[in-house]
């Protein structure tokens, strides 16, 4: 592993609002090999309203990308993945059917878009933690509860949770609520990953950008820990 590792990624395509066909897909991919990337995990979104979006179906399209990626040559190296949307269900899910990062069963991620966090929240984080996960927020500075009250993210840290920051939100509005919290949290050290949550190739090069202004802010070395040596930990 040479480069950085982009831990958020829609690059499948058409299985989600992520890349709509493959050439999007290679678009992408050959911005991230520029931009110093050198492996990228593939998290669809996991919604009711998705159910291809399964542990069996995002690893045998991770793979099948992975072929277009080589044949394009793209030398991106893709890991299954998948984002999960926290909902009440999950309390009664299987360990066996949580898409984890690179399928390994060891570590997942959520996003959650609410103002106040909902009964079923802490149910469920502590039902994946039983299942022996390690349970990762992503973007929480986008999470509404989270911008009007931040005191949310030492819950979080002290109840075993870790952070995932947007690349993208410190390329929004200087004074947007996304760009205040999440330079917040990245100079007071709460990340664990940073990811681009790449879409499509036109917001791409917004993301990376958002890389370059968190080099900015905090330097180089504590960037790296986010997008290279703790990323592999989930491989």
């Amino acid at each position: 592993m040479q480069g950085r590792i982009d831990v958020h990624t829609h690059l499948l395509p058409g299985v989600d609002d992520g890349c709509a066909d493959v050439s999007e897909s290679i678009a992408c991919g050959r911005m991230l090999v520029e931009a110093g990337y050198s492996h990228a995990f593939c998290t669809p979104h996991i919604w009711p309203n998705l159910p291809h979006n399964n542990v069996e179906v995002i690893a045998q399209r991770t793979r099948e990308l992975q072929k277009e990626f080589d044949r394009a040559s793209v030398t991106l190296k893709l890991l299954p993945g998948g984002e999960l949307n926290l909902r009440a269900e999950m309390v009664s899910w299987r360990r066996e059917q949580v898409p984890t990062f690179g399928m390994k069963g060891k570590y997942c991620f959520f996003d959650l878009w609410v103002e106040k966090l909902p009964p079923f929240f802490w149910p469920v984080v502590e039902h994946l933690q039983e299942l022996g996960l390690k349970v990762i927020v992503a973007h929480p500075e986008r999470m509404r509860a989270v911008q009007e009250d931040i005191s949310l993210v030492e819950q979080f840290l002290q109840r075993g949770l870790l952070l995932q920051g947007n690349l993208q939100c410190f390329s929004d509005a200087i004074e947007s609520p996304t760009r205040r919290s999440v330079e917040k949290l990245l100079l007071e050290q709460r990340y664990f990953l940073l990811g681009t949550d790449t879409h499509r190739p036109d917001t791409l090069p917004m993301r990376l950008g958002g890389l370059n202004r968190a080099t900015e802010l905090i330097g180089a070395e504590y960037v790296d820990q986010l997008t290279v040596i703790n990323p592999r930990l989930l491989i």
